[in-house]
């Protein structure tokens, strides 16, 4: 899983490096640091796809409780959701957010918010068919830095 955490941010490293730029120089070994310790929380899900050995995607997901930030009472949010480039197009990716929101209702969740780079058409797809609608637009502005 850790392996394809990496990919995943450094496909949205590419998507935009100005937004996305927390690349460590060993991401498999952060990320797989941090999941270790998330997977203690029993409000996290993590769903996961295999063929035979070899993890091919996932979805990372958590209960999560009042955010006056979000201006949203208790909800689920959807944090990652990737499928090894070699098995996109067959439905894993929409079966993951299936068996991960289902999870998500399970611990209580009336409603599950999920982020998505702008650019990631295939993933704003399949999130829709499942039943997501935009609600939010974030919008980054990059301030000339101190001296230019």
């Amino acid at each position: 899983m850790a392996r394809l955490a990496a990919q995943l941010i450094r496909v949205h490293h590419r998507f935009d490096p100005g937004r996305f730029d927390v690349l460590a120089d060993d991401l498999e070994s952060g990320y797989e640091q941090w999941l270790r310790r998330a997977l203690l929380d029993d409000k996290v899900v993590v769903t996961l796809a295999s063929v035979g050995e070899r993890v091919v995607g996932y979805a990372y997901g958590e209960l999560e409780g009042l955010d006056w930030i979000d201006l949203i009472g208790e909800h689920g949010r959807v944090h990652d959701l990737f499928v090894d480039e070699s098995f996109r197009g067959r439905g894993i990716g929409e079966a993951l957010m299936r068996e991960t929101v289902t999870r998500l209702v399970d611990l209580g969740a009336s409603r599950i918010l999920l982020d998505t780079a702008w650019s990631n058409e295939a993933a704003r797809r399949v999130f829709a068919r499942i039943g997501y609608r935009p609600t939010v637009i974030e919008m980054m502005l990059t301030p000339l830095a101190p001296g230019k």
